[in-house]
């Protein structure tokens, strides 16, 4: 079975923006660099440092109008350019405090009424603030995606899922037969680990931030559960980029 790398997507600040790639160099053990190396925690979290669990920070699940933004990172600087429909433009530098306080400010609008205030931006450095308990990066079909859409019955934007591999040119759903297999895509290994369960944040758009689509309902519908992609851990490292072919080894 072959298909192609048909996007690559990180997301520097966790929740809070997503920026597309060209290429990237992975390494063994480690998440794609620079994906979620930050994290938002509010006025509620219970967070005491290091890597945690999705439900520490600032997500959107909570927060949907987090959908709408993108981040774009400038790794020589450490700056992170961020935009959103609903507030002016701002670049931060996330582990300066005085740059990360200017963030808060400048996010806090997006906050639902009732809902605890974004309060701080953390890090794990290099692990990374990804949903599973070891470093790991996401794997997502275009076949599978488009047929979320055909059960919708509408359009659907593959940001909604915020995916760090898009796959094109394969079956849908060939991903879930490689659990505990490994893959090859350029010179990198990835060994497929489990599938990844879904919330509400797929619902809402990632140009306006509103919830239009019931992605969850699509899926139980179709397909009786509520997963979409593949986590996966690198095994192998090297560069990986667009066009580059897949190997289920």
């Amino acid at each position: 079975m072959t298909g192609t790398v048909a996007a690559l997507w990180r997301h520097p600040i966790k929740s809070h923006g997503r920026q597309a790639l060209d290429a990237i160099t992975l390494i063994a053990g480690q998440t794609m660099p620079y994906d979620r190396r930050w994290a938002v925690t509010s006025g509620a979290s219970r967070y005491q440092g290091g890597w945690d669990e999705c439900h520490a920070f600032m997500i959107g699940t909570r927060n949907p109008a987090l959908a709408a933004m993108t981040a774009t990172l400038d790794e020589e600087s450490q700056t992170v350019h961020l935009q959103h429909p609903a507030l002016p433009d701002i670049s931060i530098q996330p582990d300066d405090p005085q740059s990360a306080a200017a963030f808060v400010t400048w996010v806090t609008p997006l906050t639902p009424p009732g809902r605890a205030a974004p309060q701080a931006i953390v890090t794990a450095g290099q692990r990374g603030m990804t949903d599973t308990k070891y470093p790991s990066v996401s794997i997502m079909n275009t076949a599978s995606h488009a047929a979320v859409a055909d059960q919708l019955g509408k359009p659907l934007e593959p940001e909604r899922w915020r995916g760090n591999i898009w796959l094109d040119g394969l079956p849908p759903w060939a991903e879930w037969d490689w659990i505990g297999r490994d893959i090859r895509i350029g010179a990198v290994t990835l060994r497929i680990q489990e599938r990844i369960a879904r919330c509400a944040h797929t619902a809402a758009s990632p140009e306006t931030g509103l919830r239009d689509a019931d992605t969850l309902g699509a899926l139980r519908d179709g397909w009786t559960h509520t997963d979409f992609g593949v986590y996966a851990a690198v095994m192998t490292g090297g560069r990986i980029a667009l066009g580059d072919e897949l190997e289920v080894l």
